[in-house]
């Protein structure tokens, strides 16, 4: 591994890290409010899925924490504070009308491509870096991540955006 520097790529890597152990945190507490509030069952199905799958990807990141000998702490990302936010109020606005489940799922796919351009940053970074046991963990987070992004898109333009459509 390269030498270690106070303001070097290491420590934003670990930045990183933490700024995506908090936001795999948020998420977390976020995917069962919008699993409750779908209205299709197919919307809501996803929404359960990805929150099994982000319990997995929390996992991950402390294990990559381990590798490093830090302690999983997340650091406070104001840019998925923001992203969630929206979510929130897509989810305030749109109770009950018809655009709620293209809205839920709008709103999750912006949460997703954030997390595709962070670990895709991170996996870059560590292989920079020489982390190879970090390396099949983020790759594996990213494969779902990107993943995830396309069922989305893919139940969006199936399902729930016809039926916001539909019902205008």
């Amino acid at each position: 591994m390269p030498t270690k520097s106070e303001n070097g790529l290491e420590t934003l890597f670990v930045d990183g890290l933490k700024d995506l152990y908090y936001a795999e945190k948020k998420i977390l507490k976020t995917l069962p409010k919008l699993a409750k509030a779908a209205q299709s069952e197919q919307v809501g199905a996803a929404f359960e899925k990805h929150r099994m799958e982000t319990e997995r990807q929390v996992e991950r990141l402390e294990q990559v924490f381990e590798q490093l000998g830090k302690p999983a702490r997340g650091k406070t990302c104001p840019a998925i504070d923001g992203i969630l936010e929206e979510g929130s109020e897509v989810l305030e606005e749109y109770k009950g009308a018809p655009a709620l489940d293209a809205g839920l799922v709008g709103a999750a796919q912006a949460v997703e491509h954030y997390e595709i351009a962070r670990y895709g940053t991170l996996l870059a970074w560590a292989e920079q870096l020489g982390m190879k046991d970090a390396l099949p963990l983020l790759r594996e987070t990213l494969k779902e991540e990107t993943a995830t992004d396309e069922a989305l898109s893919a139940l969006g333009q199936s399902d729930a955006n016809k039926r916001a459509l539909q019902a205008a």
